[in-house]
């Protein structure tokens, strides 16, 4: 860090303070910036705006929560006469969601990169690996909370916090949200779909897009000016270099920052989304090509510079690796019914097979029981005594699992937490 040579931004911002000290790795008499007076209060407030961004990022993912609460409950009681149209809810609200959640994220992204931008140039980093690092640690924890929040909100928190019959949570005044009656796990594979699909879709077509527009913009420009010597001759190859495009001063960072980005769709929901990595690879079969033709088409030559790693990158992707393993331990133990279904299979089932597994994981509630207000099952020309609702409570129609039932939600929750300690002792 201190053989770099100082960046120019900082030798301008610095060209008025007359404190100077003397660097002694180069010799050399540099100016010197105020600790306390400058640097921190810089710092304080560039990562004080970086986490009200998240915060915001979090409240975009709260609302459309509310927004598929509240469409839900609208269509259910408007379509409760038509059943075909009321099986179609779910998913309805389940795909409007997911397309709503990525116009916000590809709407917050237009904004993130100038206001990172900004924010790391406020706080004078004196190298350019410095600066990058910074930049680069800013943008990601942007984009991560960004892409990945509402992921992490099905997989981990949509339906754990419901209740019961009688006495359900409710979030802003409606009932919280619950999985379906596989979980949740199918709604995190169609959030991750649209998610990772529509966001490869769009950057591919700004990718090409908007340097192409850049490019024609320019030429057209260029032969309306009358700039060229030649115009009735072919233009010479360094004119037609000269008309293209400027490459922006950090070139590969968005390039970066996307297979990173693209590395954690991969790895931390793979269990969820086996398809990820397929996409992934079409993807990047498709970016190589779209990218050798805009570097060597629309865009002017980078001036090559010699570094010795990938800096920061590395333990970006150290950090998501370790990450994924968790994250895959959690779906596999809280979000999917694998461990419910293997230990039914092998402790419950007579047969070793699935027959009946369903029914175990249901639990009766008598709906004479509902307050006076939500008893609304119990009218006087219906039969329905009970209702049935996924949790290991007591039964109170099947007497005789009564003792298997008493312990099998402990026992699930142990096996749940052993499987995860494995894998974070495996991770680490």
């Amino acid at each position: 860090m201190h053989l770099e040579h100082p960046r120019p931004e900082y030798l301008a911002k610095l060209s008025t303070v007359k404190k100077k000290k003397v660097n002694f790795i180069t010799g050399v008499n540099e100016p010197c910036v105020s600790f306390w007076k400058r640097r921190v209060p810089c710092t304080i407030f560039s990562w004080s705006v970086v986490l009200l961004l998240v915060t915001i990022a979090i409240a975009a993912v709260v609302g459309v929560i509310v927004y598929r609460i509240s469409i839900q409950t609208v269509l259910y009681f408007t379509l409760s006469d038509n059943q075909t149209l009321t099986s179609m809810v779910s998913l309805t609200t389940s795909v409007t969601a997911a397309l709503l959640n990525l116009v916000c994220i590809m709407t917050f992204n237009l904004i993130y990169r100038r206001i990172a931008t900004f924010l790391t140039e406020l706080e004078i980093h004196r190298t350019q690996s410095d600066y990058e690092n910074s930049l680069t640690l800013k943008m990601y924890m942007l984009k991560f909370v960004n892409y990945y929040s509402s992921v992490f909100y099905i997989a981990f928190f949509k339906g754990r916090f419901v209740g019961y019959p009688g006495h359900y949570n409710s979030l802003f005044g409606y009932r919280q949200e619950e999985c379906g009656t596989g979980g949740c796990l199918f709604e995190l594979s169609l959030q991750l779909a649209i998610i990772v699909a529509g966001k490869q879709f769009i950057n591919a077509v700004v990718e090409m897009g908007v340097p192409w527009l850049l490019w024609v913009y320019k030429k057209w420009s260029v032969h309306k000016k009358g700039q060229c010597a030649h115009e009735n001759h072919a233009p010479t190859q360094w004119e037609s270099d000269y008309n293209l495009i400027n490459q922006e001063e950090l070139g590969l960072f968005s390039e970066y920052l996307e297979m990173v980005l693209q590395f954690g769709f991969v790895t931390i929901f793979v269990v969820a989304f086996p398809l990820a990595p397929l996409f992934a690879l079409l993807n990047n079969i498709t970016e190589i090509r779209l990218d050798a033709r805009k570097f060597i088409t629309f865009l002017r030559r980078p001036v090559a510079e010699r570094v010795k790693n990938i800096g920061i990158w590395y333990r970006i992707l150290n950090s998501v690796g370790k990450i994924s393993v968790i994250t895959n331990a959690l779906i596999i133990a809280f979000t999917s019914s694998f461990i419910e279904e293997t230990f039914y299979k092998v402790f419950i089932s007579p047969d070793g097979s699935l027959n009946g597994f369903l029914n175990f994981t249901l639990s009766d509630f008598n709906i004479s029981d509902f307050p006076g207000d939500l008893n609304i099952l119990s009218e006087p020309d219906t039969s329905v005594e009970y209702c049935k609702y996924q949790d290991y409570r007591e039964p109170q129609q099947q007497a005789t699992n009564m003792n298997i039932r008493r312990y099998i939600g402990s026992w699930l929750q142990l096996s749940r937490f052993s499987f995860l300690f494995l894998c974070v002792l495996y991770s680490s």
